[in-house]
């Protein structure tokens, strides 16, 4: 917790530098604010992954706002679909806004459109997910120490509850940066410590085909063989769940998560999720909203960056890389509940009201 508000102070640091920027503007479709002042893109990926239009876009938008009154926010999501995204990287290009603010579908394919966005002197913050091509600046969390998190937990659980070593790894997108980087930071802590008998990657963080890989584990395998589950996020979690419920699996492995779904976070409560992976969306789209303010404006980047990250395109691209928190049933209301993503009111359904009266989610 101490790690996250050191990080939070960080990216509030860096809008309040931000903040001498002011003024911003206009643009068309989807669009928050006016005036004649610049504008600012968001392109999000997908609605599968609910954090990007409940958390993410809000909070940029507010952000944004705050720094740059005048502004005008262009709001798209591309819905899980490549050419959707570069159609909509083009149309913002055409309307000419002062620069992109991009949550990428597939980080290599969006390349030539970054490209393309550079060319015509918009500059783009990949946000959350490092993209490729020229971009300017990136904001997003460590990715490997996410991965290191979840592993480390997923060993405690299966020492804690004397489980076996043999583990499933439902990993995300392979076209995504970040999901990549969440399976090396895992490999590093459980590779040598389990066996891994089966490992599936997971295209557009689809629950369903989660759940498909889980159900064909469990036939190579065997129910008795499956000690523990990485799963990459809370939505594949669900789906792996789905699955193991399903086979009539009792007790639960322990099942990893990211990303701190009001579902995941009932599930942990109730014991069907072992932990999810809080990536605190405020600093993040904070420090997001500084730089996309700091680069429409032409205002150098470092103002705003803490740090430097290289893609296949650029070498040293200013970057804000912020650190997350594992949340457990033991940590939950000094984590979610204190740093006010959820009440415990939200969390405590009816049906989880003993379960929460353990984890001692009252008052």
């Amino acid at each position: 917790m101490k790690t996250w508000i050191r990080n939070a102070v960080l990216a509030v640091t860096a809008v309040s530098v931000a903040v001498a920027l002011a003024a911003c503007g206009q643009g068309g479709g989807s669009a928050v604010g006016g005036g004649s002042g610049r504008s600012i893109g968001l392109l999000m990926p997908d609605a599968v992954t609910s954090r990007w239009e409940r958390d993410d876009t809000p909070l940029l938008e507010k952000n944004i706002k705050e720094l740059c009154g005048d502004c005008t926010v262009e709001h798209a999501n591309a819905r899980g679909d490549v050419a959707t995204q570069q159609q909509q990287v083009d149309s913002m290009i055409t309307r000419r806004v002062d620069a992109l603010v991009l949550v990428a579908v597939d980080a290599r394919a969006l390349s030539s459109a970054v490209g393309k966005a550079d060319q015509a002197g918009i500059p783009v913050i990949a946000y959350d997910r490092l993209s490729e091509g020229p971009i300017s600046g990136y904001v997003s969390f460590n990715g490997q120490e996410v991965g290191r998190l979840q592993g480390r937990a997923l060993l405690q659980a299966m020492d804690d509850r004397r489980h076996g070593d043999e583990i499933v790894m439902i990993n995300g997108d392979p076209t995504d940066p970040n999901a990549v980087a969440f399976k090396e930071g895992a490999l590093s802590v459980l590779r040598g410590k389990v066996k891994i008998g089966k490992v599936f990657d997971t295209p557009m963080w689809r629950s369903d085909l989660a759940n498909m890989s889980m159900s064909g584990a469990i036939a190579d395998l065997g129910a008795d063989h499956i000690d523990g589950v990485y799963s990459a996020n809370d939505a594949l979690a669900s789906g792996v769940i789905s699955s193991l419920r399903a086979n009539k699996i009792s007790p639960l492995p322990p099942v990893t998560g990211q990303d701190a779904d009001l579902g995941a976070v009932r599930r942990i409560v109730d014991g069907e999720q072992y932990m999810t992976v809080w990536k605190p969306f405020r600093p993040e789209a904070a420090a997001g909203a500084a730089m996309a303010v700091a680069a429409a404006r032409r205002e150098s980047l470092d103002r705003v960056a803490t740090g430097k990250v290289s893609n296949r395109s650029e070498k040293a691209v200013p970057a804000v890389l912020l650190t997350p928190v594992a949340v457990t049933v033991g940590n939950v209301k000094d984590t979610l509940v204190k740093g006010g993503v959820y009440t415990i009111q939200q969390i405590c359904i009816p049906r989880l009201r003993a379960a929460c009266d353990k984890a001692g989610l009252t008052g």
